[in-house]
């Protein structure tokens, strides 16, 4: 059995868009605790999203694409009596949400010759289009998950 969550520190929403997603994801961009650049390279992502899709409110565009790229399966090892296997496990939410920032963040920062603003802003919108690098990390992790139901009893 997990053991309970601690007591996390919780995020409050974003100035502009009032958003806590937003947040965590400035706060899953930033390095080396330059959360003014992160701040900055996320909501010129959000406004070039904007302009391109001609959306009144660009976080539902951000939210479409989380969606997208949050994977329902993945596998887990588990050790068996001397042998490891790929078990398949269901994500939790909290998990799915930190995944889908991490695969898209990859994505994004993988791509080169682009400010980070227009790549991030390129991978969100190919993400909610069910299009891009992200979503094919999803769909390779489900993939691999349906490949290993077989040992899906093994579950613990």
């Amino acid at each position: 059995m997990r053991r309970p969550v601690k007591n996390r520190n919780i995020v409050g929403p974003d100035a502009k868009y009032n958003s806590v997603r937003v947040e965590k994801f400035i706060n899953s961009v930033m390095w080396d605790g330059k959360k003014s650049v992160a701040r900055k390279v996320v909501y010129d992502a959000l406004d070039i999203i904007q302009e391109k899709t001609k959306v009144e409110n660009p976080v539902e565009t951000f939210e479409t694409a989380l969606r997208n790229v949050g994977p329902a399966m993945e596998i887990r090892s588990r050790r068996v009596g001397g042998a490891n296997y790929q078990v398949p496990r269901e994500v939790r939410p909290e998990r799915k949400q930190a995944l889908a920032f991490r695969w898209i963040l990859l994505a994004a920062r993988g791509s080169k010759g682009k400010p980070m603003a227009q790549k991030l802003a390129t991978e969100i919108m190919a993400a909610a289009n069910n299009e891009g690098s992200a979503v094919k990390k999803r769909e390779d992790t489900h993939r691999m998950a349906d490949a290993n139901k077989a040992f899906a009893h093994f579950a613990w």
